[in-house]
């Protein structure tokens, strides 16, 4: 038996790539249902990669895993779309979308360069001097991801406890792993760590590698309905100075909403979600940037999620940490799955499964 703690897209899909090797997997999560945490509270945006160091585990199982998604919603009927998006640029931002140009030649992706014209083509509402297309971009629903995951894991055999909080892990002297729940003790040949904002915490648990987990919270608003239809897909600004993130974007869903954000702050409380929101008013500008003649009547507050981030404020990246704990063996990490971890979930999965020589 191998037990994956962490009931979110990298978990289930990790599970997923092991009861697909008929290996008898449980995947256990604290929460009342599957997905609750970043897997669930994001843009749903279907990255082509653009951004990350060409020899990352980001980039690498970006790109992996894009193609396995759109060939898992094809064949599963996961709602998404293959929209495209597009990356603008204000006058005197030309060098920054350049730089998003030559990060993506180096990964491999191609983009379209798009002239003010092509651009009004395009979305007749963006304000911006030029752009970038990327055709491979998309959106996907991922509640209804994460509700396929969980149905596949179970039609190959796996088994899904929900509601089940880990209280304990116990290594045992023949290398095997009691994971204990409120409910029962579940032994395990292996397990593996992908607990998303608690996953140092489950480490620290079973006395394994010492790493911690940044909480960063990301809030949204909305177009109101009678806006909705000054976006046509996909709009980006050039990413953020910090290196935290995209920047506010636009998202249009397959539903017709479009949603503002993500904005970027570090906080100590992991499930923190609402305390000292942003209001509506600080949505404004970032908003108007793309598109300029909306007004405050235009918006309304949307959700917020929380990001389980590798590096602190002070730094810009950190990579994906997937491997073995080098104390315990038995004992395989999938932390720090911030973005394009939806993207690279089903790529994650078979990864793990290749650190475990299944």
């Amino acid at each position: 038996m191998i037990v994956v703690i962490g009931g979110g897209v990298a978990g289930l899909a990790s599970g997923l790539a092991l009861a697909t090797r008929r290996i008898d997997v449980c995947v256990i999560d604290r929460h009342g249902r599957p997905g609750q945490e970043s897997s669930t509270h994001n843009s749903g945006v279907i990255h082509a990669g653009l951004y990350h160091p060409p020899d990352s585990l980001k980039t690498r199982l970006c790109h992996a895993g894009r193609a396995r998604l759109y060939s898992f919603c094809r064949q599963h009927g996961v709602p998404h779309v293959r929209c495209g998006k597009l990356v603008v640029a204000a006058h005197g931002e030309e060098a920054e979308l350049e730089a998003v140009a030559q990060s993506a030649a180096a990964t491999g992706v191609t983009l379209e360069h798009v002239d003010a014209h092509a651009l009004k083509a395009r979305e007749p509402n963006v304000a911006a001097a030029e752009a970038l297309w990327s055709a491979d971009t998309g959106w996907i629903d991922a509640d209804a991801y994460v509700r396929t995951l969980v149905a596949e894991l179970q039609r190959h055999g796996g088994v899904f406890l929900n509601g089940t909080p880990v209280v304990g892990i116990e290594v045992r002297p023949d290398g095997t792993i009691d994971v204990v729940t409120s409910r029962e003790r579940i032994r395990a040949e292996a397990v593996i760590n992908a607990a998303g904002l608690d996953a140092d915490a489950v480490s620290q648990m079973a006395g394994g590698d010492a790493f911690r987990i940044y909480p960063c919270r990301g809030e949204y608003a909305e177009l109101a309905p009678a806006s909705r239809h000054l976006v046509r897909g996909l709009v980006y600004p050039v990413p953020h100075h910090s290196g935290h993130g995209l920047g506010v974007h636009l998202t249009k869903t397959i539903g017709g909403a479009v949603w503002i954000g993500p904005t970027i702050r570090y906080q100590e409380d992991k499930d923190d979600y609402e305390r000292g929101r942003l209001p509506l008013q600080a949505f404004l500008e970032p908003t108007r940037k793309l598109l300029p003649d909306i007004i405050l009547g235009d918006l309304r507050l949307g959700g917020s999620g929380i990001r389980a981030k590798l590096h602190p404020a002070t730094e810009r990246f950190a990579d994906f940490l997937i491997r073995r704990d080098s104390r315990i063996g038995a004992l395989v990490h999938v932390a720090g799955i911030d973005s394009p971890g939806l993207t690279a979930s089903l790529a994650i999965g078979e990864y793990v499964a290749e650190v475990l020589g299944v």
